[in-house]
């Protein structure tokens, strides 16, 4: 005789309180309840057995609603019972509560197991709820007119589509259930979406050994915008880089790659488990990097199974295809294969990926390859070249702000905006300390007022 299992429960006689174990089986992938058979898998035999084949069958149809298959066996002169029950398509309850088999445990549906249990027999996610009362007047502009600069790019979309207007676009993008907005439009486009989601924002912590934390940020707005303001935040305050230099130029290492980062975070956006009120948080520590994401894997799934070839199923289907159709992910399915594959490409290690009772997590090693080393320790010579007062002027420079330099060079009267705009991965805020700390620096001179003037580049 086989253990118990995720499909098999071994009851020494029979008790009506099992029937909870029949639904259970009923609301997961179906199973078989052995009565006779003790819990080692020795069987032990059911008095009354012909009796029970009678009653049993009765007892399901009544208090569950359902059809069983009841078998009577025999091993030994013993006679136990087989009660196969199938997985049902519709929710299935017992004496007005739910109960669904996880493992060799059968466990009671509440709150949000509950919510995303009935969702899911339902055939529905928690991204395509309506919303009441939200309409497409209440989401924000700024955010559409960058949805359609990235569909524009990515050409996943239909130029006539991205002339439309928001409510057009919005359903174009399938983001409505009826006469009502999704909840996807809710977290995509809304400024505030924690009016509607709450736990709708990320949390930043860098911590030191021992678990003690330094500092730490919250970012909130819409899922595009947490994306961008995510990335300047951990690229400029959260991670150390090695500076390097080929010739005067600044180059600027992490200890992770950038689109590995980016990925992580649009994989943690994605497939976060929304109805769990707790925020995705964000570890930093010295030598590494956590993501926890309180996402939900699939019915079966495992880490192994993310880390192999599988299909695509996103835990939010549609705020999914939004970023798909913007560019921003290349396609379903493969977030954890393009995490891996970036670090790959830069020469880091694999990240470590793990799911348990917190979530799903994503752990970065910090670690700075050859070449950033290699150069670290060429920089001492370079730096004693001719270029030493120039080298002096730009050690304080980060990428960003190379970028911003550049870009003011062939757009001197660009706003922040227009600046945060074009340059992807930087908030209109990030731009407004960048440009301060380049004033600081002496590298930039504003002439004129806010609306007339225009940027000076001093060299």
């Amino acid at each position: 005789m086989s253990i118990e299992s995720q499909n098999i429960e071994f009851k020494e006689s029979w008790r009506d309180e099992y029937l909870k174990w029949i639904c259970g089986f009923a609301n997961a992938q179906g199973g078989t309840l052995f009565v006779g058979i003790e819990d080692k898998g020795e069987v032990c035999g059911v008095k009354d057995a012909q009796k029970l084949m009678e009653d049993i069958p009765n007892k399901v149809r009544d208090m569950l609603g359902i059809l069983v298959d009841v078998n009577l066996k025999e091993k030994d002169e013993k006679q136990y019972l087989e009660i196969v029950t199938e997985a049902y398509p519709y929710p299935i309850s017992f004496r007005g509560k739910y109960y669904q088999r996880s493992g060799a445990t059968n466990q009671e549906l509440k709150g949000v197991a509950l919510d995303r249990f009935m969702l899911r027999k339902q055939g529905k996610t928690w991204d395509g709820v309506p919303v009441p009362y939200l309409k497409a007047e209440d989401l924000d502009n700024v955010t559409f007119d960058l949805f359609r600069k990235y569909a524009k790019r990515s050409g996943r979309m239909e130029d006539a589509d991205l002339m439309d207007d928001n409510h057009g676009l919005l359903e174009k993008l399938r983001l409505y259930e009826g006469c009502y907005l999704k909840r996807a439009a809710t977290l995509l486009f809304h400024p505030d979406p924690e009016r509607y989601v709450a736990g709708a924002f990320v949390k930043v912590g860098f911590f030191r050994e021992g678990m003690d934390l330094v500092y730490q940020d919250e970012v909130h707005g819409n899922l595009f915008q947490q994306i961008g303001k995510l990335m300047d935040l951990l690229c400029t305050k959260y991670m150390k880089a090695i500076i390097t230099y080929e010739g005067i130029h600044r180059i600027e290492t992490l200890p992770m790659p950038r689109e590995a980062l980016r990925e992580a975070l649009l994989n943690a956006c994605i497939n976060k488990d929304y109805a769990e009120p707790s925020p995705i948080q964000i570890r930093v520590y010295e030598n590494k990097l956590e993501i926890v994401n309180g996402g939900v894997l699939p019915d079966g799934w495992t880490v192994e199974t993310l880390l192999s070839s599988h299909r695509s199923f996103p835990y939010n289907p549609d705020i999914a295809n939004t970023f798909f159709r913007s560019g921003e992910i290349e396609a379903w399915g493969r977030g954890i294969e393009r995490i891996i594959m970036a670090c790959k490409n830069d020469g880091f290690s694999t990240p470590e990926f793990r799911y348990d009772a917190s979530g799903i997590w994503t752990i970065f090693k910090f670690e700075y390859p050859e070449r950033a080393t290699t150069q670290k320790t060429t920089q001492k010579t370079t730096q004693k070249t001719t270029q030493k007062t120039t080298q002096k002027t730009i050690q304080n420079l980060t990428g960003q702000q190379q970028a911003i330099l550049s870009f003011l060079k062939e757009h001197p009267e660009a706003t922040r905006k227009e600046i945060s705009e074009e340059l992807l991965d930087i908030t209109e805020n990030g731009v407004k300390y960048n440009l301060s700390r380049l004033q600081e620096l002496g590298l930039l001179r504003r002439v004129g007022g806010r609306k007339q003037g225009y940027w000076q580049i001093i060299e």
